[in-house]
């Protein structure tokens, strides 16, 4: 499967001059980024305890695999969108401002009604919770959007098409419907005054996001909170009532894999208890429905360790290098998406995603780490070896990687000598 070009030759006067095209998106991630440390710098100037360093980077890898896998399904929801609109569509809708306003309220509503469902449907809450686990609320918690989420999302607003509303507009509100609620997610920004009233503020959104009694399944909006008021599901933010962020039982896990497969395994653990048709009604019942208890049943399973590990400081900086890495390989792959091929694509999308979940089995302290460092190497210098296909090079990659395998055991403790020091 191979991309056409996306340079572009272009007569001016009498010389031809080189275009590129470029996906322009792709600065969307420093600039997030930028605002993140801008946040954490005042928070740390000020004293006030926001963040925490590991809560942060499980953040971010959450965004990161989301942003990634985005570029790559963004083609096939359009085509879904464009589909229903060719052959279903119920009215003709035209390009206006009027249209384009009537438009984001629609698109609103609509997420309401999913954000809604994603609270009170196991099935839907599944996908869901890991926007909810982190303990901590700024920034970076706006980055944990998995693509389950959006995979279900894009289900819902495929009424959108069916209502007329072109593929072309539909992706543009959303858009900017998908910019807003990360300004939201913020505890720096205090009561906005009379935009409480009509939008969702930073406010009302710590409400939603916190696992206190009063607070919970409230605020479900995106952009208006006139839904919420309207359909009985609004709280207003206490002054000076404590608010604990996260789960009303906490994952205490930074591991990327069971951040994003956790609940899952615990409905399957649910579902096998019960007999015939409870099972799919408990799909459909509400999260709470859940014996809390196979939390530690799944965790046994699957050998989840507790989060409460201290790591030394060449440790984290470890990490965080992961990290920075890994945000500069997604910059450049969104970026440069049209020119690169359906291999070039795997390889990166394997090296961002080996990472990941090595940053998080890091900061848990998992021995396998090792192994996906080597696999990591293996396809680096795979994908070295697609990019410059020379004989010699090749031959010489080859040997290196033998002579590594051939000494693995030893390189093996060294590595954890040095990585795990105690």
């Amino acid at each position: 499967m191979q991309r056409s070009s996306g340079f572009k030759y272009i007569l001016s006067g009498n010389k031809i001059r080189l275009s590129m095209t470029l996906n322009i998106l792709a600065f969307a991630v420093p600039l997030f980024i930028v605002l993140m440390l801008l946040e954490f710098f005042y928070a740390k100037r000020n004293n006030l305890s926001f963040f925490n360093m590991h809560n942060s980077v499980a953040n971010v890898s959450v965004g990161i695999l989301e942003r990634l896998l985005d570029v790559l399904t963004v083609g096939i929801f359009y085509f879904f969108y464009s589909y229903i609109h060719t052959h279903f569509a119920i009215f003709e809708i035209k390009n206006t401002v009027l249209l384009w306003i009537l438009l984001l309220i629609v698109t609103d509503f609509i997420w309401y009604w999913y954000h809604r469902l994603a609270h009170e449907w196991n099935i839907l809450w599944a996908a869901h919770v890991v926007h909810h686990q982190s303990e901590d609320f700024n920034y970076t918690v706006s980055a944990r959007i998995t693509i389950f989420q959006a995979v279900i999302r894009t289900g819902f607003w495929g009424v959108l098409p069916l209502l007329g509303f072109p593929p072309e507009m539909i992706s543009s509100i959303l858009l900017v419907h998908g910019l807003y609620p990360f300004f939201i997610h913020t505890r720096t920004i205090g009561n906005l005054g009379i935009l409480e009233y009509v939008l969702v503020t930073p406010s009302h959104h710590r409400v939603h996001h916190a696992s206190n009694e009063a607070y919970l399944d409230k605020n479900y909006g995106d952009v208006l909170i006139i839904w919420d008021k309207l359909f009985g599901t609004f709280q207003k933010e206490v002054k000076d009532q404590h608010i604990v962020y996260g789960l009303t039982k906490p994952l205490d896990s930074y591991s990327f894999l069971w951040q994003h497969f956790h609940f899952w395994i615990e409905l399957w653990l649910a579902c096998k208890k019960e007999k015939g048709f409870n099972k799919i009604k408990l799909l459909f019942a509400r999260p709470e429905k859940i014996d809390p208890d196979l939390r530690e049943k799944a965790e046994a399973i699957f050998r989840i360790r507790k989060k409460n590990i201290e790591l030394d400081k060449p440790l984290n900086k470890y990490v965080i290098w992961q990290m920075a890495v890994s945000l500069c390989l997604l910059f450049c792959f969104i970026l440069f998406e049209h020119y690169l091929n359906f291999q070039a694509e795997l390889i990166v999308s394997g090296l961002i995603i080996i990472t990941l979940i090595n940053a998080g089995a890091i900061m848990e302290q998992k021995q396998w780490i090792f192994y996906l460092e080597f696999s990591r190497l293996i396809l680096f210098f795979g994908g070295l070896m697609v990019v410059f296909p020379n004989t010699w090079f090749v031959i010489t990659v080859l040997l290196s990687l033998a002579v590594l395998a051939y000494f693995i055991k030893h390189i093996k403790m060294y590595y954890l000598r040095l990585v795990y020091p105690s």
